[in-house]
């Protein structure tokens, strides 16, 4: 099976409304007084980092990855579960996650260790604390809505390339992304669909697209300032980027730090549309 197969087959098993279908970045359960956000990710050698990167990084991304899907719920991190593939240089996944915890007031609360042969894997799990009802979703947004972006993609894929090549450019947006949370709990009261983007902004777009019903027409001029010149179309499709992607009322970039890159139109043949055409090659990361 490939990735969506996977997910597919798992739905017929994942039937509480509190998984949402399989559909979104985390579940959302109603505990007490309290509504819990929960996510997991697991990251893999030489697929998500680099062979041989610092553990350090790695724990930093690790745990920064989790809350980037806490900040499309608008959500507060609570406090994080890791799974680590031990090895000879342990002291410095410890090292990163000490600092990456503390940089955002998250707790440890426990997690796994197993030794293994072969590319070594991290996993995390994240829980929230929902600081909006309803939790934003991705199947929310409706024809007229605009569409934001959070922050500059294709960065991660020029620090990917500057790791990779050994070179002095800056590589700091792929060792070390940056969860929008504060940006998240703010946008939560006022989006219709909301998620972080993680495998490019085609890709993830087209998720909230098929989530909502809807086509998603994205216009390049709007998004060019906010990638690497020269590589816009790279940008739209590397990932990695953990910056967020909503949908809303008009002047939301006026409220907050967001760039408008086009509008949500009724469902046509294509979930998402650049410049009104169906964009060429893959819309982004698929494992």
């Amino acid at each position: 099976m490939n990735e969506a197969e996977f997910i597919s087959a798992l739905r017929a098993i994942a039937t509480s409304p509190q998984a949402r279908g399989l559909a979104d970045d985390a579940a959302v359960i109603e505990f007490g007084s309290e509504t819990l956000v929960l996510t997991h990710d697991t990251m893999v050698e030489s697929v998500h980092v680099l062979e041989g990167q610092d553990p350090a990084d790695i724990a930093w991304k690790l745990v920064a990855v989790n809350l980037s899907d806490l900040a499309g719920k608008g959500a507060e991190p609570v406090g994080v579960l890791i799974s680590h593939m031990l090895g000879s240089d342990d002291h410095r996944l410890v090292a990163g996650l000490k600092e990456v915890l503390e940089t955002y007031d998250v707790l440890l609360l426990g997690g796994d260790t197993v030794r293994g042969d072969g590319a070594r894997a991290w996993g995390c799990t994240a829980i929230g604390r929902a600081c909006h009802s309803p939790v934003p979703a991705r199947d929310g947004a409706r024809p007229g809505d605009a569409i934001y972006l959070g922050g500059r993609i294709g960065f991660a894929m020029l620090g990917f390339e500057a790791l990779r090549d050994d070179t002095d450019d800056d590589d700091s947006a792929y060792r070390r992304p940056v969860p929008q949370l504060a940006l998240g709990r703010d946008l939560a009261p006022h989006v219709s669909a909301m998620m972080d983007i993680s495998d490019g902004l085609l890709l993830d777009a087209s998720r909230i697209a098929n989530a909502s019903s809807v086509t998603l027409a994205i216009e390049r001029t709007l998004v060019a300032p906010l990638a690497p010149e020269d590589r816009l179309e790279d940008a739209m499709r590397w990932g990695d980027d953990y910056v967020l992607l909503c949908t809303g009322p008009a002047g939301l970039d006026a409220q907050f730090p967001v760039t408008r890159i086009g509008q949500v139109t009724a469902k046509g043949a294509d979930p998402v549309i650049l410049d009104g055409e169906c964009p060429e090659g893959n819309l982004g990361y698929t494992h």
